[in-house]
């Protein structure tokens, strides 16, 4: 039985509006936690970016103690994100954490500390190895110090990791606690997926009951039994104002409620949600889902819910003579409503610019200027290469843009022969930390050949060579004369432990070994300019409890 709230003079904090749910994005910190989705500092801030025009009210940036490179990735976030939004550090209740994501975020417009530590009797046995007075002293001491830290009026959030499977009256506890202690949200987290919405929502209900006039509410669901959706949507109809979700659901193990389902649930069953509303602006839904998809390299499934490719398309002979007719036969949503559009704005030789801005608006990107200019030459040089430019050519070429990097490494010029049944030769020429290399070498294939010529070159200038851990080749349109996208993953030769970075490099072109060159060349790229610290960010981040 819940025990009865108790009085507080005033809320040690901002509250969510009772008429609205509070959207907080962890893409940038639990969804670069999936393994394989490590992002750069400058994707990171490009993601930041897209979730500004969509007006989430929290960007959870990342989790700064665990590297420099994750700090200054944070910190960079938190000086550019304005217009009202939050920045989000996470911070473990554990002596050195609490202070570096302050440090990190204390010159946000809205910083928003959000410290955790687990609650769950199988968390505290056999991860932290502590009892429950210990962990509920550290979780009392950390939200009051950085209470004391930031002031009355930054949001505090404190999460309970594995709290679906915590002891409900212990949980109850530690939330009571921390809340007089100067938390202002509390975060039920179903940290492995284990709730099933009618036991969820009745421990949010319990928490709502307890203390939901004196801290906002916030639930982070996982999606290991596919109900990360549904359980925060249940957790809303229960009394949860903060939503903790993803774009494309990105996440640990099988990831997080996907912002796009929940907000566009919100929006499409107000008679199931009264009175409640999210203010992300849902035009902008489409953009980032692809945008995300394409920077980790996690393609989004065809029939994914809201922004999968066939989310608004039609194939049975029945559904498209009702769509025909009216949408709303098939369509619970538009798709304009999330980003969409029918627009009959073809691209091709003898198009301006004004047209490809428009189209590429259409599209979700609003390009202008020197970007704007140079994807236009990439587009007029595409259209003498094939007979259309198709839609995902165009969004192809825009998203190209986002993974540049500086070049260390740069292409003058390659060559390769093969023939059935023998060895290719490939060589390359390069220009590597300024001075040319030119280097020749033998392969199973003119991939392969031109991957070690490459190679050849680098090693003796870096004192190491980029080893391939993933090739993949994927047209970006239909037709013999489509783009070819190839995605590579590579680690250094000198970096083999099982927290070696790996990053991930893109390609693109009608010719597949020119797109094949260019994907590597992008990973080495990344690799040189990736420094100490932004390596040990990708293996703490792997290894940290995170909720």
């Amino acid at each position: 039985m819940a025990r009865a709230p108790r009085a507080r003079s005033k809320p040690a904090g901002p509250l969510a509006p009772t008429d609205r749910v509070r959207v907080f994005d962890t893409t940038l910190r639990d969804g670069e936690q999936a393994p394989g989705a490590g992002l750069t500092a400058a994707e990171k801030l490009e993601v930041a970016r897209q979730l500004m025009r969509l007006k989430v009210d929290v960007i959870e940036a990342g989790f700064p103690a665990a590297s420099n490179g994750d700090f200054e990735a944070v910190n960079r976030i938190a000086r550019e994100t304005k217009g009202g939004i939050a920045v989000a550090a996470l911070a473990r209740c554990r002596d050195g954490d609490p202070q570096r994501a302050i440090e990190a975020i204390k010159v946000a417009e809205r910083p928003h500390l959000h410290v955790f530590i687990a609650t769950s009797d199988i968390h505290l046995k056999h991860k932290l190895r502590i009892d429950r007075e210990t962990a509920l002293a550290e979780a009392v001491r950390w939200v009051a110090y950085g209470r004391q830290q930031l002031g009355r009026d930054v949001e505090i959030e404190f999460s309970a990791e594995d709290a679906s499977r915590t002891d409900p009256e212990f949980l109850l506890k530690v939330y009571e606690a921390v809340v007089e202690a100067g938390a202002s949200t509390i975060n039920i987290p179903d940290t492995v997926g284990y709730a099933i919405p009618s036991e969820f929502a009745a421990l949010v209900g319990r928490a709502v009951a307890l203390l939901g006039s004196q801290a906002t509410i916030s639930v982070h669901c996982h999606n290991d039994l596919g109900l990360a959706t549904a359980n925060t949507l249940a957790a809303v109809q229960a009394g949860a104002r903060q939503v903790e979700v993803t774009i494309n659901g990105l996440g640990e193990r099988a990831g997080n409620a996907s912002l796009e389902e929940v907000v566009m649930a919100l929006r499409t069953r107000p008679t199931q949600f009264p009175d409640l509303a999210s203010g992300v602006q849902t035009e902008h839904l489409t953009a980032a889902s692809r945008l995300v998809s394409y920077l980790t390299g996690f393609a989004i499934q065809p029939n994914k819910a809201v922004v999968g490719g066939n989310a608004f398309a039609h194939e049975s002979g029945i559904h498209q003579d009702g769509v025909i007719k009216n949408p709303l036969t098939y369509e619970i949503m538009t798709p304009q409503s999330v980003g969409l559009t029918g627009s009959s704005i073809t691209i091709g030789k003898l198009s301006g610019r004004r047209g490809l801005a428009n189209k590429l608006a259409d599209l979700g990107y609003t390009l202008e200027g020197d970007a704007l200019d140079a994807v236009y030459r990439q587009a007029m040089d595409l259209a003498d290469e094939k007979k259309d430019v198709t839609d995902d050519d165009l969004i192809a070429l825009v998203e190209q843009r986002v993974s540049e990097v500086p070049q260390a490494v740069r292409l003058e010029g390659w060559n390769v022969t093969s023939s059935h049944g023998g060895k290719a030769t490939g060589m390359v020429a390069l220009t590597v930390g300024g001075e040319d290399h030119a280097k020749a070498a033998i392969g199973n294939g003119p991939v392969d050949a031109l991957f070690e010529a490459v190679d050849a070159a680098v090693e003796p200038v870096f004192g190491w060579h980029p080893v391939l851990q993933t090739y993949e080749i994927k047209a970006v349109s239909g037709g013999e004369d489509a783009q070819g996208r190839v995605l590579v993953r590579c680690r250094r030769s000198n970096d083999a432990g099982p927290g070696a970075l790996i990053v991930s490099g893109h390609g693109l072109s009608t010719n597949i070994i020119e797109a094949s060159i260019e994907a590597y060349l992008v990973a080495v790229n990344k690799l040189h300019g990736a420094t100490g610290s932004a390596a040990s960010a990708f293996v703490a981040t792997r290894t940290a409890e995170l909720p």
